[in-house]
């Protein structure tokens, strides 16, 4: 079955109202697009929980609906709901039929790490079956490798762990960075995360990649130190959990944090320099990764 896909501009008053009202009115799905994407006019937005959620200037707002919905009306009682003034201009695309697995599944390529290690999803073969490689799919919770964070992290551990060592993953996802401190040589390995979809995720993930890492809610956690301690969130609750961070790392163990825009790394660096000796930030697409020695 076909659909119908309305694409309208907008601005950042009136994009999330818009949606929202289009929403209740049956469509099956609303998003919101930078306009000039992949164009030099793109304009990156970075949120984080806590914080108010921002639009772009010049937003698209993309509306799927059946193939008989009534789109003129339809638009038109959004516009009445979300109090925008005159009807603004508008385009209908037609959506075929496609097979969407397949379609998502072509989206997620084998992803090389270092020499190595790869994250490869189920549905390939691995490009280097001696390597560590890592079987991942997309989910529901974060972590796939693909986004720079991420990688930075899993960079920091096959460039660092040397086997045996203890790990905490705090705010674990899917648990790619425990399972994959297991495969590079870690002792015990824990994951915590506050999501209990993610922590279902993580174990099995761990299962699916035969190792034993462990995953729990924040208040099942057993309470022990760390020889590293790794922490791939965002920096507003890196600061809230500084405190709490360092108190789980040994004296000279090692604590890894990233989910850190390039421009945050310094004021991240000084707060957390209170307890650990510091290194320079490592840097990938405007993401930032810290880590230091506890003293």
């Amino acid at each position: 079955m076909p659909w119908q896909v309305l694409k309208i501009p907008a601005d950042s008053a009136t994009a999330t109202a818009l949606s929202d009202a289009l929403m209740e009115l049956g469509a099956l799905s609303v998003s919101i697009e930078d306009a000039h994407a992949g164009t030099d006019a793109e304009q990156p937005i970075f949120g984080e929980p806590g914080c108010l959620a921002e639009t772009w200037n010049d937003s698209q707002v993309s509306a799927l609906f059946e193939t008989d919905a009534d789109i003129a009306a339809i638009l038109q009682q959004a516009c009445d709901v979300a109090e925008i003034k005159s009807l603004p201009p508008y385009h209908i695309e037609q959506l075929a039929e496609q097979d969407w697995v397949r379609l998502t599944q072509s989206q997620f390529d084998p992803i090389k790490i270092s020499d190595r290690l790869w994250i490869v999803p189920s549905w390939h073969a691995a490009p280097d079956p001696a390597a560590i490689n890592l079987v991942l799919d997309p989910g529901l919770a974060f972590g796939t490798g693909s986004h720079p964070t991420t990688r930075l992290c899993l960079q920091w551990l096959d460039a660092n762990l040397r086997g045996g060592e203890s790990v905490l993953d705090y705010g674990c996802g899917s648990g790619i960075l425990a399972i994959a401190s297991k495969r590079l040589g870690a002792g015990e390995v824990i994951g915590i995360d506050i999501d209990p979809q993610a922590v279902q995720s993580a174990r099995d993930n761990a299962a699916r990649n035969i190792v034993d890492a462990h995953f729990y809610l924040p208040d099942a956690v057993p309470g022990a130190q760390y020889a590293v301690v790794i922490a791939n969130i965002l920096s507003n609750p890196l600061k809230v959990l500084a405190p709490m961070l360092a108190s789980r790392v040994q004296i000279g163990g090692r604590i890894v944090l990233s989910g850190i825009l390039a421009e945050q790394a310094e004021e991240m660096r000084a707060l957390y320099g209170e307890w650990f000796n510091m290194h320079p930030a490592l840097i990938d697409e405007g993401w930032a990764c810290l880590s230091g020695i506890r003293r």
